[in-house]
């Protein structure tokens, strides 16, 4: 191009802001937002009780009770249910106001491994119902404090348990700067080789990723098929029925199965929409899973080749992020409008491949017309047991404990950190210190009042009368 010619690129370009440009935002914002009010956790009305009995007026009413089982033994086992609590909470507390794509329940039992496409186990998030745009802190404070309370739960010494949950917040810190320090493309491809990690890892740290890589490596989908399958006579694989838990669907959702999967299919990526022109569906279960989201609707799928090789899908329900829902986060017109578009488990396919270094390549969503009437449903889909694993608070040494908590903490840093503002917020957050201390201190606070919110559960359910 001639210097004489006319350029519209060279007349509209301006330089993007540096690093350092971030940074200095974020410094800036702490006049606005100190960082020592995110210790503030407001006295106020609540309803705890409410949000709970809300949430589960939309469930399937015959799963509930095994909601309030499961969420009943223990002060560990409820906070993992009460997303919606927190995020209630949050939204009462004082903010930097500095959002990025947020997890929404990133607890420490929302982490772990499974396989990656290239079959190597990876570390990382691995649970996005409810996750959306929102301040930085929220899931730093769920993470925290779910550090505390799970240390607390497991009888730890009060100095491991404080020196856990701090270091996770300095781990964050220096882990979002360091990842600012990058270019976007490196920040993108950052991931946690969960086997590679071992040789820089002390002895009962390294014990126990090596146990978890193991116990992973023996949950694949070969084995979920031969623990949860049967074949007919006629060759049909079908699942075994296992009430409550596993039960068989309707006439009238199997009759319309095929609809739904085609409609999941056209959400999926294109090579995966070819290779699942060599199966067909063969069986279709409702399974109850996990804590927070029994009750929601869950179906495992079946599927077969004509030489009898098989491939389990898993459905879930998408409900409203409880972080929009309940935390009131307004989120940012783009996301809206594709959440409007292609429903909530469009929400959750589209955030779990933003913040997970490498997804499942199954990932996909589909809305459709319930088979008894009423508003359409949106579910997302995945892969089922593709070398999932996780680590066991309960048994984990204490070197391990800590260890275990700064890789969920560097971990959820790599996640916020592909957000566009990720290194406005280091900048906000600096070493770590002030904003550890603070979320220390607040995460102390709401695990005494999630324990609080326990016994009430206990009680408003009647399990300890039950008892």
């Amino acid at each position: 191009m001639s210097t004489t010619d006319v350029s519209p690129l060279a007349d509209s370009w301006s330089a993007p802001p540096s690093l350092e440009d971030h940074l200095e935002d974020g410094r800036a914002a702490r006049s606005f937002a100190p960082r020592e009010d995110l210790a503030i956790l407001p006295d106020g009305e609540r309803d705890p009780m409410g949000i709970l009995d809300r949430q589960d007026s939309v469930r399937v009413p015959e799963l509930v009770p095994i909601r309030t089982q499961r969420m009943a033994q223990s002060a560990f086992a409820f906070y993992r249910g009460t997303a919606a609590l927190m995020a209630a909470d949050l939204a009462r507390s004082p903010t930097s106001g500095l959002s990025v794509g947020s997890c929404g329940d990133a607890h420490v039992s929302n982490f772990g491994l499974f396989a990656s496409p290239q079959r190597t186990l990876v570390f990382d998030l691995n649970d996005f119902d409810e996750s959306a745009w929102a301040p930085w802190e929220w899931d730093v404070k769920r993470l925290v404090t779910s550090i505390v309370i799970a240390g607390q739960s497991t009888g730890r010494d009060e100095g491991v348990v404080k020196d856990a949950a701090l270091g996770a917040v300095r781990t964050y810190a220096r882990a979002l700067l360091s990842g600012a320090k990058r270019s976007p493309l490196k920040r993108y491809y950052d991931h946690f080789d969960a086997e590679a990690a071992e040789d820089a890892l002390d002895a009962e740290s390294a014990q126990a990723l090596r146990q978890a890589v193991k116990d992973a490596e023996k949950r694949t989908a070969s084995r979920a098929v031969r623990k949860l399958t049967t074949r007919e006579d006629s060759g049909r694989l079908v699942f075994t029925e296992l009430p409550p838990t596993m039960t068989h669907v309707g006439a009238a959702i199997e009759e319309r199965v095929n609809e739904y999967v085609d409609v999941y299919v056209q959400s999926a990526n294109i090579d995966i929409r070819v290779l699942l022109q060599k199966y067909h569906v063969s069986d279709v279960a409702r399974r109850v899973v996990g804590v927070g989201s029994v009750g929601t609707r869950c179906y495992l799928i079946a599927l077969t080749d004509g030489d009898d090789n098989a491939l389990l899908l898993q459905a879930k329900e998408a409900g409203q992020s409880v972080l929009i829902e309940y935390g009131g986060v307004e989120q940012p017109e783009s996301v809206a409008r594709y959440i409007e578009r292609e429903g909530e488990g469009g929400r959750v396919v589209a955030m779990q491949r933003i913040l997970q270094a490498v997804s499942d390549p199954f990932l996909g969503h589909l809305t459709g017309q319930p088979v008894e009437g009423g508003p359409d449903r949106s579910f997302y889909v995945r892969q089922f047991h593709d070398k999932k694993g996780g680590f066991d608070m309960d048994t984990l040494e204490d070197s391990a404990f800590r260890w275990y908590a700064d890789a969920c903490a560097s971990t959820l840093a790599r996640a916020h950190g592909q957000s566009p503002n990720a290194a406005v917020v280091a900048g906000y957050i600096g070493g770590g210190r002030v904003a550890g201390e603070a979320i220390l201190e607040w995460s102390y606070a709401y695990a005494d009042l999630s324990r609080a919110d326990w016994q009430l559960f206990r009680r408003h359910r009647g399990v300890d009368e039950a008892g």
